[in-house]
């Protein structure tokens, strides 16, 4: 084990957080209409009228008119496949982190999990090669709160829910801890793959302290007053963020495409959720007609051998339903539920961005009302107004980053869907089929055996 670090990362350190405070990315108001890949023609594929459905509801509540931040869904697949070119990312990949092996603790206060992180890297500023410590829920939501603080503009990965949705699974059951190590598992890689969030000194330090020297280092964040504070503020800044001044056009279309894009993925989410219901109790339904037909062999001695193979036939399409609800629970539920998550954090950044702009707007308003402390107002103010550039700047660079994210999941989120769905369909056709052929063939031989004196 290495030893935590302190001081702040040099080098490239520097550059990527300089590269992401002063960018000067093309505006997302101009060029090719943003919309979500791929989701078009796998939504129809995914399962007839499930995937109707899902498609149903993304119409009933498109935009009129399609502009640059209409999530609208391409209709056919040659239009997913074409419309967008994701470039190779041109780095090596100098930081691996996995999240495994959960234990279960049981105090006589409470009962919680913790993970193994695991980390191995390449970087200078790091002492060791490969860490590896534990962690709780509780420190993964205190990583996600420091870097707000650090980053308010920036789009912090989500982290799963600390209670699960009530009749999904039970609490600390195999399921919910498997389905909460993979999300915290994404978690932490997805801040690794962030070009400025992977260079944060209290990420680094999660990934590398001890538990004791972890909870050392959380005693010096800021205090109770502090985050009351703050809370106070973003409460302010929910309630007057209608009423800023000059907004710069972006973010109005930013904040009207989350709207949208909020809408539309939590329909689709509950869609899901429902259509994954229904197929459980199809599932369970299903695998009690084997043990039927195998029982009913022993009053029917002339349809053994049918009802045998119905039996059989009926057990491998629940094989494979099982293995297609896997591919739902495990591919796209936390996928569309992450992005649920994404959505209320990116509410939440553009409202702490229109909170930086109208601390900036009070302070020219009093700047124009008083004749004293002019030269005090205007160093404030010089220092909000690079405070609002930098916000900006931040924002625009992450929220491209993060359009072009969502636009990969989703597609290759419902692409999969409608892959497993084409090969359950046609490995239960082909079971009836054999079945079938098989029926048919002894028929014919009973008939010629009739036929011969």
């Amino acid at each position: 084990m290495g030893k935590t670090v302190r001081q702040p990362a040099q080098g490239r350190h520097l550059a990527a957080g300089a590269a992401l405070r002063c960018p000067d990315p093309p505006s997302p108001c101009c060029g090719a209409r943003s919309e979500w890949p791929g989701t078009g023609g796998a939504l129809h594929l995914s399962a007839g009228s499930c995937g109707r459905a899902v498609g149903a509801a993304i119409q009933d509540t498109s935009l009129t008119e399609a502009n640059s931040f209409s999530p609208l869904i391409p209709t056919s697949p040659s239009s997913m496949i074409n419309q967008y070119k994701f470039e190779d990312e041109p780095e090596l990949k100098d930081l691996f982190i996995t999240v495994d092996d959960p234990e279960s603790h049981i105090t006589a206060i409470e009962t919680f999990i913790t993970y193994r992180v695991v980390t191995k890297t390449s970087r200078g500023e790091f002492d060791s090669s490969e860490y590896e410590v534990r962690r709780r829920y509780q420190d993964f939501l205190w990583l996600k709160s420091r870097l707000e603080e650090a980053h308010p503009t920036l789009i912090i990965p989500p982290l799963p829910e600390k209670f699960i949705m009530k009749g999904m699974v039970e609490r600390f059951s195999d399921e919910f801890i498997e389905t909460r190590r993979k999300a915290l598992h994404k978690f932490l890689n997805r801040i690794a793959e962030h070009p400025t969030l992977t260079f944060n000194e209290d990420f680094k330090i999660f990934l590398t302290a001890q538990a004791w020297e972890l909870s050392s280092h959380k005693k010096q964040g800021p205090g109770l007053f502090s985050r009351m504070g703050q809370t106070v503020r973003a409460v302010a800044s929910s309630v007057i963020g209608g009423g800023v001044k000059d907004r710069p056009d972006m973010f109005t279309d930013i904040n009207d495409y989350m709207e949208t894009f909020n809408q539309k993925i939590n329909l689709i989410d509950k869609i899901c959720q429902r259509i994954y219901k229904e197929e459980r109790g199809y599932y369970c339904e299903m695998k009690e007609y084997g043990p039927i037909h195998t029982l009913w062999c022993a009053s029917e001695e002339d349809l053994v051998d049918s009802l045998k193979g119905v039996a059989s036939c009926i057990d491998k399409c629940c094989k494979a339903t099982e293995n297609r609800m896997a591919g739902l629970s495990e591919n796209l539920l936390p996928a569309l539920h992450e992005y649920v998550l994404y959505g209320e954090i990116l509410t939440g950044v553009l409202k702490r961005r229109d909170q930086i702009q109208a601390d900036l707007d009070s302070k020219v308003d009093a700047l124009s009302n008083k004749k004293t402390e002019k030269d005090l107002l205007t160093e404030e103010i010089g220092n909000l107004e690079d405070k609002v550039e930098c916000a900006n700047n931040a924002l625009k660079a992450d929220w491209d980053r993060w359009k072009q994210n969502m636009q990969h999941d989703m597609k290759t989120a419902f692409l999969n869907v409608a892959e497993n769905n084409i090969h359950y369909y046609e490995q239960c056709l082909a079971t009836w089929e054999s079945f079938l052929t098989s029926q048919t063939v002894d028929l014919h031989l009973g008939e010629d055996s009739e036929d011969k004196p």
